[in-house]
């Protein structure tokens, strides 16, 4: 994948992939049919692009974009309940402008703060294959490249931490007994001092059953402002 000059001609190229036959076909198939609470909305239906401050200290980075979320609104974390507790903490932590997300066309500013994905395409069932994460790693490093004031690193769910640690390219650098481990409210010092913190996914899943609390989700998020200043 060749190198991207900026954030902008990133997203370009992300919007514009055809790598995942399968993903594409979902994605279409969803934006096509929608469901009765979105009918009559214009689905995206393509892939998603990251979104926030070009100039970030603080990295989000979630799974894919959800079927009736990213992928019918065209922003990552937007219209669904995990953008609802995303976007909630970064505002009541100062890095978002306000605490809810809707539309592209909301006014959602983040400041000294990126969310992205491991891959950009809403994939059935919400998992992508490993070879499908494996050619979006290149948009997620190309990011890395570009994005290079951050300094904490927010991985929501073991495939993201993984995700990242490979794209940011840790995981050959690190010998296996040296790369971080993965759980919740885990924290890892890279050797170009980063911090990459780990973070249950607030999925309906997690959050429903308790798994991942309110008060768990702000202390993660506490804690990069506070590593941030």
């Amino acid at each position: 994948m060749p190198r991207r000059s900026s954030l902008t001609a990133v997203a370009t190229a992300v919007v514009a992939c055809e790598r995942c036959p399968r993903l594409r076909r979902h994605c279409a198939r969803v934006a096509r049919e929608n469901v009765r609470r979105f009918q009559g909305e214009t689905y995206w239906g393509r892939p998603v692009p990251g979104f926030g401050d070009p100039a970030a200290r603080l990295l989000v980075v979630g799974l894919a974009p959800a079927a009736h979320g990213g992928n019918r609104t065209g922003r990552v974390f937007t219209g669904d309940s995990s953008g609802d507790w995303l976007y909630a903490a970064l505002h009541r932590h100062g890095f978002a402008n306000q605490p809810a997300s809707v539309s592209r066309e909301d006014g959602l500013t983040l400041h000294d703060c990126y969310v992205t994905a491991a891959a950009r395409c809403a994939p059935p069932g919400n998992q992508p294959t490993r070879r499908e994460l494996d050619n979006c790693r290149g948009y997620l490093a190309a990011e890395l490249r570009l994005l290079r004031r951050v300094r904490v690193v927010i991985a929501l769910g073991r495939f993201r931490f993984e995700a990242w640690l490979r794209a940011a390219l840790w995981w050959d650098r690190l010998p296996p007994a040296q790369r971080p481990r993965f759980a919740h409210g885990a924290e890892a010092v890279l050797p170009d001092g980063s911090v990459l913190i780990a973070s249950y996914h607030p999925s309906r899943q997690n959050t429903n059953t308790g798994r991942l609390t309110r008060a768990m989700w702000h202390a993660v998020f506490r804690r990069a402002r506070s590593l941030l200043g």
